[in-house]
């Protein structure tokens, strides 16, 4: 996908990441009716257009005033690896961080973020990120230890479904790659409000997943506000354990996010799992199934085990399949619903951070 030329002026505001409403008082203020917002939006979100002029039931008066200070604002990726079972993770450019909803001015920041597109026979998933770096500084994950550069806007979130290759192979999206999303609510909200609206990609919310560590508020927020699936990283159920792996454990205990789980309905569509990343020998024993069983009582949810993938400079062992597969089968015969999910990308940098940090030791050599 090249980019048009209405696309390649930095000075430029960006249209991608505006809901309808936005897009009708753009429309409004540049002197036009309010429901060519409206079109505008089913160019953008029905039919995925690169550049303003392909708008053609706007008139051509229209397409210029828009154009004069606006373009689509879509960017394509700058690098990708592919897996030889089909997994590709890309690296998009980021045009604007910070904390504003705003959509920004075109341009590359020099900065980027991973996405990972990933088929599995009828199904494709786009695991997406929503920061450059991340607070949260896990002490498995190579994107904590790159460190915060900033928020993506609702555009830069929505730029790696936009401008994906396969986008239009796309089933599911789920916001498990850099950052923490609770993190950075209001664009990840925003992103989610586009693809579920009506007069945006009109998904159901039963579509997207939204994972998290596990932050005060923001996550009971998240909860009221949204009907997405809520996915947490548990990885251990432990508080002092979890603690040593994930420094976020002091703020907001797993304890504290089960039981704010248990006040929402998981019973019908809307599905919670936890995340479980097994390390050999540390928790994935019985005495975690054990807990992880005490834990969740009562709660409709499943758990996704995870083995785990080395990272530099972190010794944390990955665990045996068959203590993985004794984990899986105490929790499930005790009533807790859980898979072992299946590598993917391993002969490439399919880990989150992984692309991201070698491209950056590469730019700065």
């Amino acid at each position: 996908m090249e980019k048009s030329a209405n696309d390649s002026n930095t000075s430029k505001k960006r249209l991608l990441g505006l809901t309808t409403a936005e897009l009708k008082q753009v429309a409004q203020q540049l002197g036009m009716p309010a429901f060519t917002g409206g079109q505008i939006a089913k160019w953008l979100y029905e039919k995925g257009v690169m550049s303003i002029d392909e708008m053609t039931n706007l008139s051509k008066q229209n397409r210029e005033r828009l154009s004069n200070e606006y373009c689509v604002g879509a960017m394509p990726p700058i690098d990708c690896q592919r897996s030889v079972d089909g997994t590709i993770k890309y690296l998009f450019p980021v045009v604007t961080t910070g904390n504003s909803g705003d959509s920004g001015i075109s341009g590359h920041s020099g900065l980027f973020v991973e996405t990972v597109f990933i088929p599995d026979g009828d199904r494709a998933t786009l695991c997406v990120s929503s920061q450059v770096g991340c607070k949260m500084n896990c002490l498995f994950c190579q994107t904590g230890k790159q460190g915060f550069e900033g928020n993506l806007s609702a555009a830069d979130i929505l730029n790696q479904i936009y401008a994906l290759p396969e986008r239009d192979q796309l089933t599911n999206v789920v916001f498990m790659g850099q950052g923490e999303p609770m993190d950075n609510l209001d664009n990840v909200l925003k992103t989610t409000e586009i693809l579920t609206a009506a007069d945006g990609y009109a998904w159901s919310p039963k579509r997207i997943t939204v994972s998290s560590v596990g932050v005060k508020n923001k996550l009971k927020r998240f909860l009221d506000e949204s009907q997405c699936h809520v996915a947490i990283s548990m990885h251990s159920p432990l508080h002092e354990q979890r603690l040593s792996l994930m420094p976020a454990e002091k703020a907001m205990h797993i304890s504290e996010v089960v039981e704010l789980l248990k006040q929402y309905d998981f019973t019908h569509q809307r599905r919670c799992s936890f995340e479980y990343i097994c390390f050999s020998g540390l928790n994935d024993t019985l005495e975690h199934g054990r807990e992880i069983v005490r834990l969740v009582k009562g709660l409709e949810c499943r758990v996704n085990l995870i083995r785990f993938h080395q990272i530099p400079n972190v010794d944390l062992p990955g665990a045996d399949l068959s203590r993985m597969e004794q984990l899986r089968d105490y929790l499930t015969a005790n009533g807790v619903f859980t898979t072992i999910r299946a590598s993917r990308g391993q002969d490439i940098f399919a880990a989150c951070g992984l692309l991201s940090t070698e491209k950056k030791k590469n730019q700065k050599q």
